[in-house]
């Protein structure tokens, strides 16, 4: 599973013609650890020396070559030969062309973190610096570069949570329910079991549809405010109808922020293309996530703890029971619950209409990140809190 992982981010980097794979030269499968204790890596230029590199059209030969050296991408050395591989098979010349600005490190000083052009290529094949979708115009022939399309695998990130960025849909909403979490220090992983967990009811599909529309005439880089026009555009492109005079309150400013114009909405009858629903039978979804973290600091119930006070590194996986109401109910039923039926029940995507029964919801920097895929999610696990440092 990890070679095939591997052969599909080489050939996504290489827009699906090519593969490039940096190996060792000289080192023999069976002795890698023996082999790198000589190699000295203190410069590019040792690295170099060393360094051999193999262009694959066949992606059967690749995963031939990848699975014959895989002790090799498993040692100390691993990572960075993957990093290089992946540069490669898009191309150095196609790598700056991508970023906004082609001078910054894409490995950062002083801990070695991945910039996000590293994350971006390989999540969608393009060293693209942000996180938003598409391109971002800043007048006078100047643009900010972002997700071009849509993405297999998502990612979502501590900043959003903290207002220090916006991420896009493309990334929010990938085709597998699969989300690298990216928090001050490394990176998690986020999956379901499900993929209905990314199912919309009609409802939230219009919200979505209208979020789409509006964050399209947003130049303030997600910042949730339109100008008039562009207000404009946006509801000739949902099939809003405002009355008259609600339309004259929210151009009044000369901008309309995306908390105004929602709530508005939530006054608009479906027929005029609002979100006020008569029948008031707006459910909440629960399902199951899971959460991976392959370096836990520490591990509190663990049977591995040997009582000192240094905690423990090890891989660790949490259960997480996520409740999320609907979006366009009134704030009084938006209260962070967790219906209890959540953890017995057999579906891993439940639709409940039945009144949420009010048990403790838990929180950490982990439902923080939820959050910013599903918006007043409540969350609850059994044992350690998830972390995602």
């Amino acid at each position: 599973a990890l070679v095939h992982a591997m052969v599909e981010i080489l050939f996504l980097c290489g827009t699906g013609k090519r593969a490039v794979v940096a190996f060792i030269g000289g080192v023999i499968r069976e002795k890698v650890d023996a082999a790198l204790e000589g190699i000295s890596v203190e410069s590019a230029i040792d690295f170099q020396k060393v360094l051999r590199i193999i262009t694959f059209t066949s992606r059967k030969d690749a995963f031939n070559m990848l699975l014959a050296n895989i002790p090799l991408f498993r040692s100390r050395l691993g990572a960075m030969l993957f990093l290089i591989s992946s540069l490669l098979s898009r191309g150095l010349d196609c790598i700056q062309a991508d970023r906004d600005d082609p001078s910054q490190p894409l490995v950062t000083a002083p801990f070695g973190h991945a910039s996000q052009e590293i994350v971006n290529l390989l999540l969608c094949g393009e060293a693209v610096p942000n996180v938003f979708d598409g391109k971002m115009d800043l007048g006078g022939g100047m643009s900010l570069k972002g997700i071009p399309s849509d993405v297999e695998v998502g990612f979502l990130t501590l900043l959003e949570s903290l207002n220090l960025c916006k991420v896009g849909q493309y990334l929010k909403c990938p085709k597998w329910p699969i989300w690298v979490v990216g928090s001050e220090s490394h990176y998690t992983v986020l999956f379901a079991l499900n993929p209905n967990v990314q199912e919309e009811n009609e409802l939230e599909e219009r919200e979505s549809k209208i979020r789409r529309a509006f964050d399209a005439q947003d130049q303030s880089g997600g910042g949730g405010f339109i100008a008039v026009e562009g207000f404009q555009q946006v509801l000739r492109d949902t099939d809003i109808t405002f009355p008259s005079d609600k339309l004259d309150d929210l151009c009044n400013a000369g901008v309309i922020v995306w908390s105004e114009f929602w709530q508005a909405l939530l006054q608009l009858d479906k027929r005029a293309g609002g979100m006020k629903d008569p029948t008031g039978l707006m459910g909440k979804k629960q399902f199951t996530i899971y959460h991976f973290n392959g370096i836990a600091k520490s591990v509190l119930n663990g049977s591995g703890n040997t009582g000192g006070s240094t905690p423990i590194q090890r891989p660790r996986i949490c259960k997480l029971n996520v409740s999320v109401p609907p979006r366009w109910t009134q704030d009084e039923y938006l209260a962070d619950v967790v219906s209890s039926s959540a953890s017995g029940s057999k579906n891993d995507s439940v639709l409940s209409l039945a009144p949420p029964v009010q048990t403790a919801c838990q929180h950490a920097p982990l439902v923080d990140c939820i959050r910013t895929r599903w918006p007043r999610a409540a969350c609850s696990w059994s044992g350690d809190v998830p972390s995602i440092v």
